[in-house]
């Protein structure tokens, strides 16, 4: 039986940096926070490294001058696999009626099991650089707090490989001692989603994931590693598989089938003069 909860999210200043189509969107990595923390409190006890079946269905707009927006969490037990899913809702008022839309959905097994972290990439000669200022001035236009990918993004049709820097913010959200920073998986995404726009003639955003393990918690104001290897590419959807490596080259994170898609209905188009890559299928790392 599934039951609903209000829950309040403050709006911190860097929400601001996250925006879509000139509007403060709530990012993906928030609502996986978000539901990771209250999968806590329902159930104190549970293991939630490990994150099932996530869908990022709709945007989550934050009205300019919000403090706060009030949302509702969703939970029931899916008995046949034992796993804890929340959905993170809105409720729109309408003149008659109100209505409820999703907008995330992540499962949280009872049971967690290693996932193994895929194999990182060593640039080449042959590798294609697109610096990050180009990154996030036309191809990821975010605000500074979420630039996380530094330095130069390295390309090839094997996938993309990129440094990673984890802001320090403050205040720091009660799960990020259990699931990280969530700086560092939001530029591992824009990776994948420059990557995806030099394998297709559209701009990738994500919209769920098979799986996600976290090693270990990244932190804040640490810098990081990330490999993007791309699985499958129609004309609809991307799939990648990506991980997240500390300085040392230990896995932090590791996200399998990583779903892309164009949610702006080819309205956001890659630049003409971006590197075309053509997809070639690679074995699982």
């Amino acid at each position: 039986m599934s039951c609903r909860q209000s829950v309040q999210i403050p709006i911190q200043p860097w929400f601001k940096d996250h925006r879509f189509n000139g509007q403060t969107v709530f990012p993906a990595v928030e609502s996986m926070l978000l539901l990771a923390g209250v999968a806590k409190e329902l159930r104190p006890d549970m293991q939630i490294r490990l994150m099932s079946r996530a869908s990022f269905s709709k945007f989550l707009v934050i009205p300019e001058e919000a403090t706060e927006l009030s949302v509702l969490v969703e939970n029931d037990i899916d008995a046949e696999e034992n796993s804890l899913c929340l959905r993170l809702l809105s409720k729109i008022q309408l003149k008659k009626m109100s209505r409820i839309k999703e907008h995330a959905a992540i499962c949280f097994p009872a049971h967690s099991q290693d996932i193994e972290a895929i194999t990182p990439i060593r640039a080449t000669g042959d590798d294609i650089g697109i610096t990050t200022e180009r990154i996030y001035q036309e191809l990821v236009p975010f605000g500074p707090s979420y630039r996380s990918l530094t330095g130069t993004l390295q390309i090839s049709e094997r996938g993309a490989s990129g440094t990673l820097q984890a802001p320090r913010l403050t205040p720091r959200h009660k799960m990020e001692k259990e699931t990280g920073s969530p700086f560092p998986l939001d530029g591992a995404m824009h990776a994948a989603c420059v990557l995806g726009q030099c394998l297709t003639g559209f701009v990738p955003f994500p919209v769920g994931f098979k799986e996600r393990f976290i090693h270990k918690p990244t932190q804040a104001g640490e810098q990081y590693a990330t490999t993007v290897i791309p699985r499958t590419v129609t004309q609809d959807e991307l799939l990648f598989d990506l991980s997240i490596f500390d300085r040392a080259g230990s896995p932090c994170e590791t996200v399998k089938e990583l779903r892309m898609r164009d949610v702006s209905r080819g309205t956001i188009r890659p630049p003409e003069d971006l590197p075309r890559l053509t997809f070639s299928p690679q074995s699982p790392g």
